[in-house]
């Protein structure tokens, strides 16, 4: 058998209700040689126990269970064995929230089921597989006290505070925790998540369920408005311009697109010391670099601690350069938040 580059062997769970189709991804996932399945129960009841029985590296779940199961057995899975899970979704669930709300019960990542698997699309399953099962510790929120956050520059009396948040991994339900906290925001909130552009419309309708404010889709040429959260469509960089006008735009060609960078230093560049920048759980670097520009544009800068977060990447590698704050548990950010935006306008 062969074996990925760094030699390992990957230990997978198919957790699938069609005979065919899964026949068909379980072949897809060992033309590598180092994924190999280590299961293929076809229920909730037989997917936990046998998570909990062989302990495999990744749980690769259909999101089509009988009788809805999907997301009892993703919860179940989090409770009893955590475990990194690709959510597999059909094209009639591209545009609800079903699997944005499977990645808010604790999946990793989400990729549409494409009718048929192109070697393209096979290659980038088994890249996301390779990547998530990496993730061998999914935390959840602790809480604690709230502590003040600082500033590295003086304050503009009577700025208009706007908020950044970027998330990538296990974001979903990151974004979920801290939108439901953001009641009576005096701020305007741009969003960037890192997510497939299939599900880009089912996380919009998923997080106006769950925040207290507003929650649109941002559309170019609008005015970011206070008291409303705008989150960047699929494929598409969302910037903060001039006048608090949102821009979309395709270019640059990148690793992730929308990018926290473009975002993140938009907002440095036209928001200056009344930007406020979140950067949340995620594999990678992307927002390191575009949240430095704001602190050292002036302005306050977050992120979500490693204890709470999923994968620690994203926070870890902006902390490296500086760029950061104030590092807090999820659990505070909504009200660190808060307490940003009133710093700001004092």
């Amino acid at each position: 058998m062969s074996r990925a580059a760094n030699g390992r062997t990957l230990r997978a769970l198919v957790v699938d209700m069609a005979g065919v189709q899964r026949n068909g991804l379980v072949d897809v996932l060992h033309d590598d040689g180092d994924i190999v399945i280590v299961g293929q129960p076809d229920n909730a009841t037989d997917a936990i126990e046998q998570v909990a029985q062989t302990r495999p590296d990744v749980v690769i779940l259909d999101l089509h269970l009988p009788g809805s199961q999907s997301q009892h057995t993703i919860e179940q899975i989090m409770a009893r064995t955590p475990t990194p899970i690709l959510i597999l979704s059909g094209r009639d669930d591209r545009q609800s929230p079903s699997a944005v709300q499977a990645l808010v019960a604790g999946a990793l990542e989400a990729l549409p089921r494409p009718r048929e698997w192109t070697p393209e699309l096979a290659a980038e399953l088994r890249r996301t597989v390779r990547l998530i099962s990496s993730v061998h510790v999914i935390r959840h929120p602790r809480g604690g006290l709230l502590k003040g956050s600082k500033r590295d520059a003086t304050q503009r009396p009577g700025s208009q505070p706007v908020v950044a948040i970027a998330a990538s991994t296990g974001g979903p339900s990151a974004l979920a925790t801290i939108l439901s906290g953001l009641a009576g925001l005096q701020a305007p909130v741009l969003v960037v998540q890192h997510l497939h552009a299939d599900f880009v419309d089912g996380l919009v309708e998923w997080m106006s369920r769950v925040s207290a404010l507003p929650v649109e889709t941002a559309r170019a040429h609008q005015i970011a408005r206070t008291g409303r959260i705008y989150l960047a469509p699929g494929g598409t960089h969302l910037r903060f311009g001039t006048n608090r006008n949102l821009e979309l735009a395709e270019l640059p060609v990148s690793v992730h697109r929308p990018s926290a960078d473009e975002l993140f230093t938009s907002v440095a560049e036209n928001a200056g010391s009344a930007a406020i920048g979140v950067l949340l759980t995620g594999m990678g670097e992307d927002g390191a670099q575009g949240l430095l520009a704001i602190r050292r544009n002036g302005g306050i800068t977050l992120a979500q601690d490693e204890a709470s977060s999923a994968v620690f990447g994203m926070p870890k590698a902006a902390e490296r350069l500086g760029a950061v704050n104030e590092m807090l548990p999820l659990g505070k950010l909504a009200a660190a938040i808060h307490r940003a935006v009133r710093q700001v306008q004092t």
